[in-house]
């Protein structure tokens, strides 16, 4: 794959520490190996808070301070807030435009996002935050046939935000993953990254936090022979790329 290695990639997702619980492993693999990622954060962050004395305001600052702090330990590129209100998020024509305008800008040939739809055999809640459906819809719309499509949003022609074609969407939590990414290497930065969402951790003691990231991950590995892996459903829109059906992404085969 080094040949067509991608340059860029996108992870939208709702929420700041989304991204690093669903995918932070892969995200620190792709940076390691010079391709630029992005993110983009939807809500604003400001309802998920059981301190009486917190308000929206101070939390607001608060997430993308910690937002960005993880951001350095992973060494994105960019970090974009929508601003969104956090759990009022819909997949909206706005929301998948302002999505769309991103991937114009940035260009991505990988994006990265939420499972878009209730998956009731998980154990999250139940079956899936809204607001992260509600992104993923957004986004998969926004990859296609939004970003590609001349005509559609001619305020972004304007701006100097030519039509893109994503070459491939990869998301987080699908119930039929077919795609591995063997993060071993890289579960040490990839709770480091997640330890800076302080607020988001506080409930449990970090050692705990850091047990629970690595369960999720090695169940996760339970289908490969790795001991550590990151799942998606990947999505291929460029024809030129030749791929089994079901694979595995050991960082020497990348």
């Amino acid at each position: 794959m080094d040949k067509n290695q991608p340059k860029n990639a996108m992870i939208v997702v709702a929420h700041a520490d989304d991204a690093e619980y669903g995918c932070s492993g892969t995200v620190a693999m792709l940076t390691k190996k010079g391709i630029e990622v992005t993110y983009v954060i939807c809500t604003d962050g400001s309802k998920g808070s059981s301190d009486p004395e917190m308000t929206s305001a101070k939390l607001i600052k608060l997430r993308k301070k910690e937002q960005l702090d993880a951001a350095k330990v992973l060494g994105l590129k960019d970090v974009v807030f929508l601003n969104y209100p956090d759990s009022y998020l819909e997949p909206s024509l706005s929301l998948r435009h302002d999505i769309a305008q991103e991937i114009r800008r940035y260009q991505p040939n990988i994006v990265i996002t939420t499972y878009p739809s209730r998956n009731l055999s998980t154990h999250h809640g139940i079956g899936g935050h809204p607001d992260h459906i509600a992104a993923g819809e957004a986004t998969l719309s926004a990859v296609f046939p939004t970003a590609r499509d001349r005509l559609t949003y001619p305020d972004m022609l304007k701006k100097g935000l030519l039509p893109h074609n994503v070459s491939e969407a990869w998301v987080i939590g699908a119930p039929d993953p077919n795609l591995w990414i063997d993060v071993t290497p890289y579960i040490d930065i990839s709770f480091e990254a997640l330890s800076q969402h302080r607020s988001q951790i506080q409930s449990v003691t970090k050692k705990d936090a850091f047990t629970r990231m690595k369960r999720w991950r090695q169940d996760v590995a339970s289908e490969t022979s790795f001991t550590y892996a990151e799942s998606f459903k990947r999505i291929i829109m460029d024809e030129s790329i030749e791929i089994p059906q079901n694979y595995l992404y050991k960082e020497s085969s990348l």
